[in-house]
This record gives C-alpha cells, structure tokens and sequence, in this order.
C-alpha cells in the first residue's frame, strides 16, 4: 500500500494513498457480507444467498456502491497505524477505482496545531472593583418598593409617579396622521428611564382625555431624524409606593427577615456578591483574551464550526419546543459569531497546551473534597457523591478548568482600579 501526505496547511492535510487488488480482497470480502443479508435471490431465503452466487450477480455493483466505505476503513485503519490524530470528519475529495486491480483516493483531514506556548505567566492585568455606594442601596431598595406598589386611578398626572395609558399618533411635517403610524393603549410610567425625555416632559400635568404634541429627536448610526407625536391621554393611574417599614420586609420575605435594618444589611451582602461575581468575571475574562493575544495560529475550522454548532444547540434549548425561533436566521448568527468562535477555539487549544505544561490533573484529594463539602447542600452522602464524582467527566473538567483559573490568577500581575461606576 502506497501513502504519502501533502501538507495544505499548518492544521489542514491531504492523504494519498493507492492499494493493490490483494490488499482490497479482505475489505471486498466485507462488503460482500454486509450486502448479503438484505439480497434476496430466488431459491433462496433472504440473507442466505451464497457469496459465490451474489459476487457473479452483483460484484460489480456492490463494489463500486461500497467505494467510499472501503476508502474509509482504508483510511482509519492508516491513520491509526501511524497515529495520526485529526479532528472532525475527513473528506473524500478524489478516488479512482479500477476493479480487480487497485484503489487510489485522496482523503482531506484537519489537525490541532502545535502550539508553541508564549506568554500566560506573569502577565499585567488591571481588575476594576465597583465600590458600592449608599445611593446605590437606596436604588435597589426604592426598586422593590415599586415592584410592590398598588395603583389607583387618577385625573392628573401631577408628578412622575403616575402611569399614563395614552394612544400615540405619529404625524409628518404638517401635522397630518401617518397611516399604519399608530400605538394604541401605551402605558408609559414617567419615572421610567427608558422613556424620551421630550414625551416625559409634554406629559407634566396631563389630564384623561387631553391630547399633547412632541417633537422627539431619534439618533440613528448614520443620522439624526425627527419625530412627531400626537399623544391623547386615555387612562392615569397614580403608582402607590408602599412605607419602607418592618411590616413590608416581613410580607415581601416571608418572615425570613424581621427588621428594615437586617433587611438593609442583607441587601447590601447581595449586591456585593453581585459586584464580587461580576467582577472576578471580568477579570479571568481580561486574563483569558491577554493570553489569547499573545499567541497567533491558525485554528480548524471543524473546531470553529463545533463551537458555532453548540451556540445554535444553546438558543435551540433556551426555546420550549426545542426548536430554533421562526424569525432566526442561523447563516446570519453563524457569520456573526463567527470571530467570538475563532477566540474560543483558540482558548480551547491553548488551555489545553497550559494544562499539559504545568501538569495540572485532578486528584483523589480533589475528589473527596468537593464531596465533602457538597455532600450536606446536595444532601447526599460523602462517600456515594466521591463515587459519582469519580465517574463524571463534567465534575472532573470543573475541577480542571478551577485549578487552571487559579494557577494563572496566582502568576498573573494584578493591580486594582475602585470606581463606583458600573461595568
């Protein structure tokens, strides 16, 4: 058997290779086999037909319809001889068959590519750390505060604690309607910071039944265009707030906290979680895409398209029926995310490069840990967790991915920025 390999890229190869009519009989064989069980010739029950009678009848034909399944075990059987490791699925691109004398066939394949490691120790990174303010408290507090309010009906809208359903009537220039321009029961709450401040404004003081004119000026990315609205007042309900007291902390947790002040130190322990959370994100983030930058491969495209697949199986799963939503346009998903792709893959390989040069592994020790101490929150025994977590492929990864992230936090240089801005 005759094998050479033409390198087309640094991650992507195509094998030749040409094999003798004795090298092909055994695979023939095979095919002859597997081909026997649904012939049916007459005289005799299906499947049982002699191999003799189906290669006079259909040799021909089973052979050339076998080709690509032939050049595949070929292949596999080369590729492991030789212990080449491609990723994804080859491709035939050429086969010449030549019955009772030779096989040749081109096979396109894709590898990992060495990676030389660069720079992932040492390296500086600034970690932003939001500083919680009193305000901010207050914020969250006057949040919930609102998603507990009552309503009641009103004739005015005297301050921005009311809600004013009202019909919207676009008009052009002149002042005329635009057909098909129309927004019918919209309720706008005036403390809401979503609204433009021109409709806010016209609606100061307006009375059920009134109608108010605006002017809005909409900035798009390549201009700025004005709008015009006709906004009549049909409904307005004024938006009651409920008295910060211990009796509302009680109501809204159940009993679970007594006090405004328990309840205030609690809220303040959650957001600071939050910020905590956010924050060591965005860290291993600005980390991971440091790295990410000082190493430059190429990258398969069997694996960027992997990574793609499993974007598209996400959003097919966040869905009820499983399915993508009517209006997705998965080539336009695909050619959009197809960059972020490429970083992943690219992260993917080079975490699996770091792991393999500082020898990180996950050990017994690690194992029986992490029993102990989910062992009381799941509520399962220590010992019967240890034994599933031994088997699991996905704890263990978690393990990994843990030691990893903490190996390059403890080599990188971190310096702090505090801001009260949010991120």
């Amino acid at each position: 058997m005759e094998v050479s390999i033409t390198d087309i890229s640094d991650i992507e190869k195509e094998i030749q290779i040409q094999t003798t009519a004795e090298e092909l009989v055994p695979l023939i064989e095979e095919a002859y086999k597997r081909n026997q069980q649904k012939i049916e010739i007459k005289g005799f029950r299906k499947g049982k037909a002699p191999l003799d009678l189906i290669r006079r009848i259909y040799g021909e034909s089973i052979e050339y319809s076998e080709l690509d399944a032939i050049a595949s075990d070929v292949y596999r059987q080369i590729i492991k001889e030789r212990g080449i490791q491609p990723i994804g699925e080859p491709v035939l691109t050429d086969i010449d068959y030549k019955r009772g004398e030779s096989l040749f066939f081109k096979v396109k394949y894709e590898i990992k590519p060495i990676i030389e490691l660069r720079e992932y120790k040492g390296i500086a990174v600034e970690k932003i750390i939001h500083k919680i303010t009193d305000q901010e408290i207050e914020d969250e507090i006057l949040h919930i505060r609102k998603s507990n309010s009552t309503m009641q009906e009103a004739e005015t809208a005297i301050d921005d604690e009311h809600i004013v359903t009202a019909d919207l009537q676009q008009l052009d220039e002149s002042g005329i309607p635009l057909i098909g321009r129309r927004n019918n029961d919209a309720r706008i709450y005036l403390s809401s910071e979503t609204i433009y401040p021109e409709i806010k404004e016209a609606l100061q003081n307006v009375k059920i039944g009134e109608t108010r004119k605006v002017r809005i000026k909409r900035d798009n990315e390549e201009h700025q265009h004005n709008e015009n609205l006709e906004i009549t007042a049909k409904k307005i309900e004024r938006v009651i707030l409920p008295d910060f007291t211990d009796d509302f902390i009680n109501k809204i947790t159940k009993e679970k906290t007594k006090t405004v002040s328990e309840f205030q130190t609690q809220l303040k322990s959650d957001i600071e979680e939050f910020w905590s959370d956010k924050t060591e994100r965005r860290f291993i983030d600005t980390l991971i895409n440091e790295i990410v930058q000082r190493h430059d491969f190429n990258v398969p495209d069997t694996l960027v398209k992997s990574i793609l697949d499993s974007f598209v199986e996400d959003i097919k799963n966040r869905n009820p029926n499983k399915k993508l939503p009517q209006d997705f346009e998965e080539d336009k998903f695909r050619e959009n995310n197809r960059t972020y792709a490429i970083f992943q893959a690219k992260w993917f390989l080079i975490r699996e490069r770091i792991i393999e040069a500082e020898k990180i592994s996950v050990e017994e020790i690690d194992l029986e840990r992490l029993a102990e101490t989910e062992a009381s929150k799941v509520g399962i025994e220590k010992d019967r967790l240890y034994q599933f977590y031994k088997s699991s492929n996905s704890v263990k990864e978690k393990i990994i991915t843990d030691k990893l992230l903490r190996f390059l936090k403890e080599h990188a240089v971190i310096s702090e920025k505090v801001t009260e801005d949010f991120f």
